[in-house]
């Protein structure tokens, strides 16, 4: 008990020094539990498994102010890492008409918040949580067959997709063709099979691409896969999300048939953007790295990677947050909006920021 009280002390000081500072009142509320936020949205963990070895699920609590999501969508999900907020994009893998959430995140050895999401997030740990986004989603009313098609971690937003049909008692045909390397890495394998016998209508196919056992399918996608899990896929509609090498091959193949229309995919086209090349002035600094350069006045993370940097990234196109780097000094330009910006220690995507002048991030 005694343990408690300085605790408790220190929590009323926090809350009596924001008190004197001109903040809403969720940075209030925050202070006493993070979880009381009327505005913002925030998640607390309260279960943690490990499906695979190198990937975390996480069953979250929404703050009050979560209004659900459509199946398919992706929520920003923002950690404090070394003081420092980061956010990246994930997809919910349950169902829309269900209102807890959860998420399953694969550990990219290069990526700092997937890494500390699988290593230091615990059962009551606190996540920062955005408003669901995106149009990769089922239509309405739902087409008569459905073909669901994922590589990976991919798998999310398309189970997403199958949970909701199976809560709606979906009576159309209906087949979900996954790939993964082998037996130890198939995600949601036991659930897949549980919603095989709730959905009479369902085949769920498993393909492994490196296994030459234990699956359904073997080796990478081919239109013979497709023939074996859903003969009926050129009068259905589909809906893709792997890695990109599976988007491409699945994306060719409906192409080459006529079939592109029907095909659907959790991806983004960057905007076409414009940026002034011949006027760009000052110099480029990644600190840590000790790489300096003359700006070409193309963004950060086109001029890091033509001076032999590899920066952390993804979407490139200010969506994702995969990219985002500390600017330590200097302004930099939002492609998108144009706004610029030159506060010290600033937060940006290295995607879509441009320098305007002298320009070092610390990285």
């Amino acid at each position: 008990m005694t343990a408690l009280v300085p605790r408790r002390a220190r929590r009323l000081a926090s809350l009596a020094e924001a008190l004197l500072t001109p903040h809403g009142m969720d940075r209030y509320l925050e202070l006493v539990d993070p979880m009381l936020v009327r505005r913002e949205i925030r998640g607390l963990v309260t279960g943690v498994r490990r499906q695979t070895p190198d990937t975390v699920t996480l069953t979250i609590r929404p703050s009050r102010a979560w209004r659900g999501h459509v199946a398919g969508q992706y929520v920003r999900v923002t950690v404090e890492i070394d003081g420092v907020r980061r956010t990246r994009c994930y997809s919910p893998a349950g169902s829309e008409h269900d209102g807890s959430l959860e998420l399953t995140i694969k550990a990219d050895p290069q990526g700092l918040v997937s890494r500390h999401l699988n290593r230091t997030v615990t059962i009551g740990s606190v996540l920062g949580l955005s408003t669901p986004d995106g149009e990769f989603t089922l239509p309405s009313p739902r087409p008569r067959r459905i073909l669901l098609l994922s590589g990976g971690s991919g798998i999310t937003p398309v189970l997403s997709m199958l949970r909701t049909l199976a809560d709606e008692k979906y009576e159309g045909d209906l087949a979900f063709l996954h790939y993964s390397n082998g037996a130890e890495d198939a995600l949601y394998r036991a659930e897949l099979a549980d919603l095989a016998r709730r959905l009479p209508g369902l085949r769920v196919v498993h393909a492994f691409t490196h296994a030459k056992t234990g699956g359904d399918l073997h080796g990478f996608f081919s239109k013979e896969h497709l023939a074996e899990a859903a003969p009926w896929y050129p009068d259905a509609e589909t809906f893709l999300c792997g890695p990109k090498p599976l988007m491409d091959s699945v994306r060719e193949a409906f192409e080459a048939d006529g079939l592109g229309a029907h095909l659907h995919t959790e991806e983004f086209t960057p905007p076409a953007l414009t940026f002034d090349t011949e006027n760009a002035e000052g110099q480029v600094r990644f600190a840590r790295s000790g790489r300096e350069f003359a700006n070409s006045g193309k963004p950060l993370l086109e001029q890091a990677e033509e001076a032999g940097l590899s920066p952390e990234h993804g979407c490139r196109m200010g969506i994702c947050f995969s990219c985002t780097q500390i600017k330590t000094s200097g302004c930099v330009r939002n492609a998108k909006t144009g706004e610029t910006s030159s506060e010290e220690n600033e937060e940006i995507q290295l995607c879509i920021s441009v320098p305007v002048g002298d320009v070092e991030i610390n990285a």
